[in-house]
Parts: C-alpha cells; sequence; structure tokens
C-alpha cells in the first residue's frame, strides 16, 4: 500500500511541476521544430577532419587531460588532509568544523567554481584546474571521511601504545588497509572530472570545453562535432584505464 501511494505522490508531483513550468511536448514535436532541430543537426555532418584542426583538437584533448589529473590529484591530497579531522581522529571541535568545511566546497558546483577561478586567475586551463580540485576536495574528503569512520583502530593504537609518534601511527597503521579503496574513490572521481573539465571550457577554463564553445558560438557545426568526438573518445579512453587500474587494485596481493 505504501508503494502504491509513494508512486501516486510521484505521478501528482511530475504532473504539477509540468503544469506549473508550462512545459508542453506539443511544441517540441511540432512540424516547425522538428524541421529546425533537424537542420541545425545536419550541420554537424560531416565533421572538420583538417590537419590543422585536428592538431587544435588533440592540444586540446591532452590539455583538458591535464587539467582534469592534476585537479583531481590535488583534490585527493587535499581530501585526506581534511578526511582525518573530518573521521574525528582530532576530536569533536575539529570534527564539526572539517565536514562544515567539506559540506561548503562539494555543495557549490564546479561551473560556479570555475567562474569565481576565471575570475581570479584569469581565463585558461589553470582555472578550471583550481575549479575541480576545491569541488573535488570536498567530495573526496566526505568519501575519505567516511572510509577512516570504519576503519578498525586497533593497529594504530597498538602503535600509539608502543611510542610511535601520531603522524607515523597513521601513515603505518591506518593508511595501507584503507589505500585500496581511497584509490577507488579518487580514480572514480577522475572519471567524472574528466566529463567536468570539458564543460569548465564553457566558461572560459581551457580545454576542449572552450573549443566546443567557440565553435557553436561562431555556428562552425563542423567543427564542434570533431570536438564532441575528441571527447567521446578521451572520455572512453579514461573510463576504461580507470576500470582497469580498479580491478588490478582489487586484486589480492597488487
Amino acid at each position: 500500500m505504501t508503494v502504491w501511494l509513494l508512486l501516486l505522490a510521484f505521478v501528482l508531483l511530475s504532473g504539477a511541476s509540468f503544469r506549473y513550468l508550462g512545459i508542453g511536448f506539443g511544441d517540441l514535436l511540432a512540424a516547425e521544430s522538428r524541421g529546425q532541430m533537424l537542420e541545425y543537426a545536419l550541420g554537424f555532418f560531416p565533421p572538420d577532419a583538417s590537419a590543422a584542426f585536428l592538431a587544435r583538437t588533440l592540444r586540446g584533448s591532452l590539455e583538458t587531460l591535464a587539467i582534469s589529473a592534476i585537479g583531481t590529484l590535488l583534490a585527493a591530497f587535499m581530501g585526506l588532509l581534511l578526511a582525518v579531522p573530518a573521521a574525528g581522529r582530532l576530536g569533536l571541535p575539529a570534527r564539526a568544523a572539517s565536514r562544515l568545511l567539506l559540506n561548503f566546497l562539494r555543495s557549490i558546483p564546479e561551473l560556479v567554481w570555475a567562474m569565481l577561478m576565471v575570475l581570479a586567475a584569469g581565463l585558461g586551463p589553470f582555472a578550471g584546474t583550481l575549479a575541480l580540485a576545491v569541488h573535488t576536495s570536498g567530495v573526496l574528503g566526505r568519501l575519505f571521511a567516511e572510509t577512516l569512520e570504519n576503519t578498525p583502530p586497533e593497529p594504530t593504537l597498538a602503535l600509539r601504545h608502543a611510542g610511535s609518534p601520531t603522524a607515523l601511527a597513521f601513515l603505518y597503521g591506518t593508511l595501507p588497509g584503507v589505500m585500496p579503496q581511497l584509490t577507488s574513490y579518487t580514480l572514480y572521481r577522475w572519471e567524472n572530472n574528466i566529463r567536468m573539465a570539458a564543460v569548465l571550457g564553457l566558461v572560459g577554463a581551457g580545454g576542449l570545453g572552450m573549443m566546443l564553445y567557440m565553435s557553436l558560438a561562431l555556428f562552425k557545426q563542423g567543427e564542434a562535432a570533431t570536438v564532441i568526438i575528441a571527447m567521446l573518445i578521451l572520455v572512453a579512453i579514461v573510463d576504461a584505464l580507470s576500470a582497469w587500474l580498479r580491478r588490478w587494485l582489487g586484486r589480492p596481493g597488487s
């Protein structure tokens, strides 16, 4: 009975949302709209395959890859630093403050961070790298903190009782046991960041996204099609590499 009530509430809410927003699929399916969409879509074919533009696309792909990789690496480092107090390892006040900071970092979308970084650092890949690093720090920090909270404290406590400093006890007692999980989270976020790095270029943060924005703004659909294909290839390569690394890390003895 509860499931049917929830389903009914969802249907009613969806209907009310359509009515409030004034969304009508009739306009979308009208003959004039279909003709305009078809005409615009046909403009993307054939993709621009000139040597000069392919070279620019390759440089943009490498730039997008570098933005995502460096941003994720910085985020993993900052996330781990914030995860230690967020997991309660340094007391309740530090836990509350670090969790508040993590919530703040990840609650602001990457595009908003990118616009702020563009104002601070100017147009280019540096702004995109900083935007990804700041937002992903909040995401990874929260995931890392939950992992540390679920880690048995006995190895670290044993090292502390043996006289090891707190930092060394964490480094040798806690980190080896959680490193595969932390690495898996980092690789997964890298997959997401390679897509977001392409989008961040729309606000001037460099890479393929900036090329796509310029091509669409100048109504050069052929160039835009080439950039979109490069994005798809880049995402597929990174996804395959990340999945292989996670499987390799999950093997016994690796």
